[in-house]
């Protein structure tokens, strides 16, 4: 009953998008190629003041390709790319498709023992990364298969004049790599390509082929490979432009959500270049440089999570800033306040954009987004519909029992963006994917939700992060909504403590805005407005003042790490 295919409520609100997708039957790589054919001479991608055409792009992707045959990349090995978002990571991330390798794509400031476990796990023989992080991977390289480390440097994307800057302020800070160290310079490494005397370096591979690993947590928080296909990711791209009918080839996207990461690598890269779309790349992830690109660029699409844009709204050059040119504006990765998404809409109002905010959903299982409100029609609270050929359904968590209209329950997701399984975990692939009487593979999200006879789906917290207090269930998202609201909290973060007699109690933790005193006297308004508008079983016993949030790697709150320090003063304590 609570089923819901995406077909009927995208064509009767918009009238503009199909029932079902063609979808592209190739490569990640073919379907770049085929686009620079269509658009040679546009500009595929900006970075820092410096173009790359359609055309120069196929032509340094193919040279890359090359370059990897070279030094021994076969097909279906594993490739680790650490990079930022920059030119060198995206012609190896195309290039490492197109000699049919697969990308392992991880976060360049992660911990040293994390990039050991990510090279192993995922069995990489070769690394690429930038020469700030070196270090890190020589130190713990002899435990590992790597055989070769390329290291490629920011100042070698750079257009000249930008170049003598780069080097004279951020470049001096770099530590110089040794010149007898075991590594290929990016610009020795390019220059392989000249060797490759294979007949064929481009290796055919099916759209079903395992294409590209991303780490996430998965439905159980252990850190896991999530190995996605070519399909995965053309589907994708075909389902973004699909549910944005005012897109066009040319427009301009901040790609400033990172590379390692579904949201970034999946909707502002591979989405727009196999669209013929436009990359904005933001290599460091900063509120004041995201906001410098979107006026100077004109953007006509901005993706981000909601911590960012809580920060735009504070940003004094943003002052007077034109957003005219916004044909789209998403939000995801993390649920979004509707206290949120009131301010950051008239904060576009003001700064005469003709849009609002549009909440999406989707987990790294099935790359990113699955779900988008549309653009002229939104519901408070909802994330949105189904992309075309995408199924959702509500169903008693952990079971196939699906729920009425209305009624909350787990999460399930179907559809061409379904991953093909968690790298070397057999038994939670198969906890994680299931197949129902209705022939479809369903993820189990683990997060919990509602759907209205529309199909507009409402998300309602992640059922691992849902607190149990006096046998209650208590939602954390829904009373950081509540406290988002207050005039002196400029953001909130909900926890779980353990607790003798309730088993858990709820803990906040707020950030307050400029003006207003971390005091007692702020503590005990906050808690009366609480009082006023939450359940007695799900009131915080405490409000604790941070002057900052912890922050995920992508930018989102990190509960997780709240719950430790939690967690470690108890201990001290008994």
């Amino acid at each position: 009953m609570g089923e819901i295919t995406a077909k009927a409520p995208w064509k009767a609100h918009l009238g503009e998008v199909p029932f079902h997708l063609d979808y592209f039957e190739g490569t990640m790589y073919e379907r770049l190629e085929y686009i620079a054919g269509q658009y040679p001479n546009q500009v595929a991608f900006d970075f820092m003041g410096k173009s790359t055409t359609y055309r120069q792009l196929i032509a340094e992707i193919e040279r890359c390709a090359r370059a990897l045959k070279t030094i021994g990349v076969r097909e279906g090995d594993k490739v680790t790319i650490a990079m930022p978002n920059c030119p060198q990571a995206i012609y190896l991330f195309y290039a490492v498709n197109l000699v049919g390798a697969v990308a392992n794509m991880i976060h360049p400031l992660s911990a040293e023992k994390e990039i050991e476990f990510y090279l192993n796990e995922s069995e990489s023989i070769l690394a690429i990364t930038l020469d700030q992080f070196y270090g890190k991977f020589e130190r713990i390289r002899q435990n590992t298969k790597v055989v070769n480390i390329v290291v490629a440097s920011v100042k070698d994307a750079l257009s000249r004049p930008i170049r003598a800057g780069y080097m004279l302020t951020e470049g001096r800070k770099i530590e110089k790599i040794p010149a007898d160290a075991p590594v290929l310079t990016w610009k020795d490494f390019m220059h392989l390509g000249k060797f490759c005397f294979y007949k064929s370096y481009k290796v055919p591979r099916r759209s079903e082929d395992p294409a590209v690993i991303l780490y996430s947590g998965g439905t159980t928080g252990t850190t896991k490979g999530i190995v996605l296909t070519n399909k995965n990711f053309n589907a994708l791209a075909q389902q973004i432009t699909a549910t944005n009918p005012m897109f066009r080839p040319g427009d301009r996207m901040l790609a400033a959500m990172p590379l390692f990461h579904g949201f970034g690598l999946g909707v502002c890269i591979h989405s727009m270049l196999g669209n013929g779309g436009r990359c904005i790349l933001i290599p460091r992830f900063t509120a004041k440089s995201y906001a410098k690109q979107i006026v100077k660029y004109k953007c006509n699409f901005i993706a981000g999570v909601p911590t960012l844009y809580e920060a735009l709204l504070r940003l004094p050059s943003m002052d007077g800033a034109d957003l005219s040119s916004l044909k789209g504006v998403f939000s995801g990765g993390d649920s979004l306040s509707v206290e949120l998404k009131k301010k950051f809409d008239k904060f576009l109002y003001d700064h005469k954009s003709v849009v609002q905010v549009r909440e999406g959903y989707g987990t790294t299982e099935t790359v990113t987004a699955c779900c988008l409100t549309p653009p002229h029609m939104h519901k408070e609270g909802s994330i949105g519909l189904p992309f075309p050929d995408t199924y959702i359904k509500i169903v008693e968590p952990g079971t196939d029992k699906e729920l009425p209209y209305g009624e909350e329950g787990e999460i399930l997701l179907a559809g061409p963006t379904v991953m093909k399984e968690y790298m070397k975990h057999p038994e939670e692939t198969a906890q994680t994917l299931r197949t129902h009487a209705d022939g479809l593979t369903w993820v189990y999200t683990g997060d919990l939700g509602t759907m209205d006879d529309e199909g507009f789906v409402f998300f309602r917290g992640r059922a691992k992060r849902m607190i149990i207090s006096s046998g209650y269930n208590v939602y954390p998202a829904q009373i950081e909504n509540i406290l988002d609201a207050h005039e002196a909290v400029q953001m909130s973060c909900v926890i779980g403590v353990p607790d003798t007699y309730k088993m858990q109690k709820v803990k906040a933790f707020v950030k307050l805005n400029p003006g207003f005193a971390a005091n007692d006297e702020t503590k005990k308004e906050i808690l009366d407005y609480c009082a006023k508008n939450v359940a007695k079983y799900a009131m915080p016993y405490d409000v604790e003042f941070r002057e900052e949030l912890p922050k995920t790697l992508v930018g989102k709150v990190a509960y997780r790490v709240l719950e430790e320090e939690e967690l470690a003063k108890l201990a001290k304590t008994e």
